[in-house]
């Protein structure tokens, strides 16, 4: 979580080590090589006022223009700058919300004792793991996917684009797949 304290207003300082261009209100970049110089500046500090950091904010105006591309292409037109603007916001926040799941994770594995000093709870892990994977291939196709993705690490928007989805449908779609997965393994050890 960012601390409003920490969040100060750009203005006209410079909050990266490149030079901040002051295009003119409503100029059309020619290009993507002149968006790129009109508005990195711009992402990366946008990137950073949600980050805190300024080499976790480089990244993730690399990031920004990769996908400003990508959908872009090499003339990016008008509302190119304005998207990238938005992208460097949400894309930052992603990060902010990668590193706290990934944190988590690591807390979680660090905290839990080994099972090898311990030979019932390898053997308890060993059947859940059995039943888990029979009852994941009882379940139609499409909800064992999006349960393998997202316990595969994958993020909603990763896995949005793996499937070809939108990526609120990704919360439906796991959520119903994981009652079923319950009720399938609730139903075989009964």
């Amino acid at each position: 979580m960012v601390e409003l304290s920490a969040v100060e207003p750009a203005g006209r300082r410079v909050l990266t080590d490149l030079p901040r261009p002051t295009p003119e209100v409503g100029a059309r970049p020619a290009s993507f090589d002149r968006l790129f110089e009109d508005e990195y500046a711009r992402v990366a500090a946008i990137a950073r006022r949600v980050l805190g950091d300024p080499a976790a904010a480089e990244d993730v105006a690399q990031d920004v223009f990769l996908d400003v591309h990508r959908r872009f292409g090499d003339n990016p037109g008008a509302k190119a700058a304005a998207w990238a603007r938005t992208a460097a916001a949400h894309t930052a926040l992603n990060v902010i919300r990668s590193n706290r799941r990934r944190a988590g994770r690591e807390e979680r594995f660090a905290a839990e004792p080994s099972e090898a000093h311990d030979p019932q709870a390898a053997v308890e892990a060993a059947e859940t793991s059995r039943a888990v994977r029979a009852a994941l291939a009882r379940i139609p196709k499409r909800q064992a996917t999006v349960l393998a993705l997202r316990y595969s690490g994958l993020s909603y928007a990763e896995i949005a684009s793996t499937l070809g989805i939108g990526v609120n449908a990704v919360g439906t779609r796991l959520r119903r797949a994981e009652a079923r997965l319950r009720k399938e393994v609730d139903d075989a050890s009964v």
